[in-house]
C-alpha cells in the first residue's frame, strides 16, 4: 500500500472512531472510488441516539439528500460492517 493510500486508510479508521470530530456530526460523508465510479455514503454516530449495531454502517445518502426523519434514514439502504477496518477494506474513505 502507498503511503498515501496508508494515510487515507489511518484517518478514516481514526475517524471513525471519534464522531466528536466529524464536521457534519452526527453524520460523516464517506466516498468509495472504485474502477472510475464514485460512490457517497455517510456514517450515522447512532450510540449519540441511543441505538446500536449501526456504528460501522455506511448509509447510501449524502449530507444534502438525508430523510427528515430516524426511521426513514435507517431504511435506506446500507453496508454494515464489524469494524472501522473492515469499513476501510471495503474502499470506503472520509470524504
Amino acid at each position: 500500500m502507498t503511503s498515501c493510500g496508508a494515510r487515507a486508510r489511518d484517518r478514516t479508521v481514526f475517524f471513525v472512531a471519534n464522531p466528536v470530530l466529524w464536521p457534519a456530526w452526527p453524520f460523516l460523508p464517506l466516498v468509495r472510488r472504485t474502477s472510475g465510479h464514485e460512490e457517497l455514503g455517510v456514517l450515522f454516530d447512532s450510540r449519540s441516539a441511543g441505538l446500536t449495531g449501526y456504528s460501522a454502517t455506511v448509509f447510501a445518502t449524502n449530507l444534502f439528500t438525508l430523510p427528515a426523519k430516524l426511521n426513514e434514514f435507517l431504511a435506506l439502504p446500507h453496508e454494515t460492517f464489524d469494524s472501522a477496518e473492515e469499513l476501510v477494506d471495503a474502499n470506503w474513505l472520509v470524504d
